[in-house]
């Protein structure tokens, strides 16, 4: 199952996401999740695991498990590296054993001090705040991303974390349109006009965090996860299914792509078992009253600046 974005190539619609998964546990979670199925995996330069990433699909790939043809990529350009786009890419590249990514993405709307290409740290200043580099512009990260298609590195680019002023914003000015936003998005935290406004102008959406951040955000961040939400857990009674499978089909039956992450075998093969059932219109509302607005990635904890603010 997937989508066909305005690049014309297709995004499986349940991607892994790689984020917090320890280096250790990473080859034998990417086979496994080649061998349940999974055929889509989203990755980032900021992970700081892209290495290992790419250990494991080498060994797909040598072994015959998958071919890279099969697969589909995506990483992301950090903050620091706003300004050194082509170098950043090739830096990914490297470390995914790749000759090309299907997706790349601008992770964040926002340049930062420079740190040297693919270190991906967030300089603070003497106040503890981001040092956030005013002479990049947004418009001219574009273009070094655009120019990574013409030279075959990439096949689709996209952005993060933009809200829809920013999106409109790249829409006017890109030669090549972004193909997807990779937006937080959940029960608690729905983002209803961002999302609509995205897909009615040929955006794709790429829900992180689909479920709600559970344990890892609530470490982090100190967030609410929805997974414990009494109404979901009587969706999941009513369809035999778990918590994750109910968020996780809500959220392709609003024509979102999902990438949960966890480094757990019984639920990436649960996370991928969501193909086989579908929510009524009544439930898919009922989950649509649950919306609290409720962000649980909120990285300005660590930069000590809330650009959400």
């Amino acid at each position: 199952m997937a989508v066909t974005l305005s690049s014309g190539f297709k995004m499986p619609l349940v991607g892994f996401g790689v984020w917090r998964v320890e280096g250790k546990d990473m080859k034998d979670l990417v086979i496994n999740a080649i061998k349940i199925g999974y055929r889509h995996f989203d990755c980032a330069a900021d992970y700081k695991n892209e290495t290992e990433v790419g250990e494991a699909l080498a060994g797909a790939f040598q072994s015959g498990l998958v071919k890279r043809e099969d697969l589909f990529i995506t990483t992301k350009l950090w903050n620091s590296d706003h300004g050194h786009v082509f170098e950043a890419c090739k830096d990914s590249l490297k470390k995914l054993q790749l000759d090309y990514l299907d997706l790349y993405l601008v992770h964040f709307p926002v340049a930062t001090k420079h740190t040297g290409v693919g270190t991906t740290d967030s300089a603070l200043d003497e106040d503890g705040v981001l040092e956030i580099d005013t002479t990049i512009s947004l418009e001219t990260t574009w273009r070094a991303m655009e120019d990574l298609v013409s030279k075959g590195l990439v096949r689709s680019i996209g952005i993060s974390n933009y809200d829809i002023f920013l999106t409109r914003d790249c829409l006017a000015y890109s030669k090549v349109k972004p193909a997807v936003n990779q937006i937080e998005t959940h029960p608690y935290f729905q983002r209803d006009s961002l999302v609509k406004f995205c897909l009615k102008h040929g955006v794709g959406i790429t829900a992180h965090t689909p479920l709600g951040g559970a344990a890892a955000n609530t470490e982090w961040f100190g967030s609410v996860s929805c997974l414990d939400d009494p109404v979901l857990k009587g969706l999941a009674a009513k369809y035999k299914r778990t918590v994750a499978q109910i968020v996780l089909r809500w959220g392709i039956q609003r024509n979102t792509v999902v990438i949960p992450k966890t480094s757990n075998l019984k639920r990436l093969e649960e996370n991928f078992q969501v193909f086989d059932f579908e929510l009524t219109k009544e439930d898919m509302d009922q989950i649509k009253s649950l919306d609290r607005k409720h962000r649980t990635n909120t990285p300005g904890k660590f930069w000590g600046i809330d650009l959400y603010a």
